[in-house]
């Protein structure tokens, strides 16, 4: 016998525990699923464990340079890589169980916890038990993907969810893949004492960034110690006794790495592949994304996709916009989409790069005639007093609209500093606004002005 509701949840990462309460809220008998840890992976694998390890590892970064700043610690720094994780379970945690208590106390909301997959498009099956609706919200995320490379089989690797568990200081770490999951843990993990490759298969790091970016953020990493091996076309894997040693055809360098421990940071896949979707008859894309339309939308009509098992972002704040778009459109009669929104991420190694809208290369493939500003952090106060000096700002503007393009702050604060241009572009104002605003001294967002007040033609 199944039980009905007027509109199932399948998955508590970002995008779920809101619509429920939006659902609810409105006066909707709401089922959502959990097949295994509250919150998804955000919480759990994502954004809150891994910065509040990045925090740690800040901490051991700003002691050592403690003689900088004339303070005097003696006797070197000591990392304890089990209390590293203890606080990061800690806060992880809490932030689980948070999402697991809000749910089972919200009013008109049950939680059934199991593996749901589709019957039909509207029951679901929960192992033994069956859930009926005429809305069915799907929110699965995504996992680490492990691709086809010669020997690694043979070997025992760490993926970005595995990492959570390590309560040791890896000897060496190898990371292959030089996007953003890679770089965080490649930075985080040389601060606490690890040596650390990062191994990447293009001819720079995170290609989807301009090249200036790329290379300031490996002129970062590199100043650290670490390794970075670019233009590796054929990676493979053995083990020689404790040892894993990485083949590498690179332009230049050792043809094998030797490490204690293999990362792997090379993408990451939805997990639709045990949902029952045909059953449900929902139209999935070759790389296993749920096709949808701009308001996220499946194939079949009352059901939606929402979060990294949709394709149309790989973020928390994407998800949760879905959220946003999804009650906005089904229980508020505001037809929101996701093309309104504006790309925006950061990168959190230190410093951060915060990012908005077009990168440089995107704008000149549009052939419209632009503007570019430019500033390094050396000449940015607030960067000068804190030490932190690494990194530049630099945002692109119409020439003839002068609307913002696009923005990249790559240094102290840039992934707080880029929404003041972001919200900007939300609200279609042209970037003189910004110009003739009055910041505060001294803070890095001052010198955004200064730097649209110095725009030059786009060559």
């Amino acid at each position: 016998m199944a039980t009905t509701y007027d509109a199932i949840i399948i998955g508590t990462g970002q995008a779920g525990p809101f619509l429920a309460q939006r659902l609810t809220t409105a006066g909707m008998k709401v089922a959502i699923t959990e097949r295994k840890l509250f919150g998804g992976t955000c919480v759990n694998t994502g954004c809150i464990p891994t910065k509040t390890m990045v925090a740690s590892a800040y901490a051991a970064h700003m002691v050592r340079r403690a003689a900088d700043f004339g303070v005097n610690v003696g006797g070197g720094v000591g990392i304890d890589m089990k209390q590293v994780k203890a606080r990061k379970d800690a806060v992880s945690g809490q932030s689980r169980t948070g999402v697991e208590s809000w749910l089972k106390n919200m009013p008109n909301c049950t939680v059934h916890q199991g593996h749901a997959r589709f019957e039909s498009p509207h029951e679901v099956s929960v192992g033994a038990e069956r859930l009926t609706a005429e809305r069915i919200f799907i929110n699965v995320g995504g996992r680490a993907i492990a691709p086809e490379m010669p020997g690694l089989d043979q070997i025992t690797y760490l993926t970005n969810s595995s990492m959570m568990a390590v309560d040791f200081l890896p000897r060496h770490l190898i990371i292959v893949g030089g996007s953003y999951i890679g770089l965080e843990f490649g930075q985080m993990f040389r601060r606490f004492g690890s040596e650390v490759t990062i191994i990447e298969m293009a001819g720079r790091l995170i290609q989807r960034e301009d090249v200036d970016v790329s290379s300031a953020i490996k002129e970062i990493l590199e100043r650290e110690g670490i390794h970075v091996r670019l233009n590796a076309k054929c990676i493979g894997f053995s083990r020689s006794g404790e040892e894993i040693l990485a083949s590498v055809d690179c332009t230049a360098g050792s043809p094998e790495v030797s490490g204690s421990h293999l990362l792997l940071a090379v993408g990451r896949r939805p997990n639709t592949d045990d949902l029952g979707l045909d059953k449900a008859g929902v139209a999935v894309g070759p790389r296993g994304y749920i096709v949808v339309d701009d308001q996220l939308r499946t194939s079949v009509p009352g059901i939606w996709a929402l979060g990294d098992c949709n394709g149309k972002g790989a973020f928390t704040h994407t998800s949760f916009n879905d959220a946003e778009i999804v009650a906005a459109n089904t229980v508020d009669n505001d037809p929101r989409r996701v093309s309104d929104r504006i790309t925006a991420y950061a990168l959190y190694i230190d410093p951060p790069l915060g990012r908005a809208g077009l990168t440089e290369a995107e704008v000149r493939k549009t052939g419209r005639r632009a503007l570019v500003g430019k500033r390094p952090m050396t000449r940015v106060g607030r960067a000068v007093e804190k030490g932190e000096t690494q990194g530049f700002m630099k945002i692109i503007v119409d020439a003839e609209t002068r609307a913002i393009l696009g923005a990249a702050i790559l240094g102290t604060g840039g992934d707080e500093v880029i929404h003041s241009i972001l919200d900007v572009m939300y609200a279609k104002a042209p970037y003189t606004v910004i110009q003739r605003a009055m910041h505060i001294h001294p803070t890095v967002s001052e010198l955004v002005p200064t730097m649209l007040g110095e725009l030059q033609p786009l060559s």
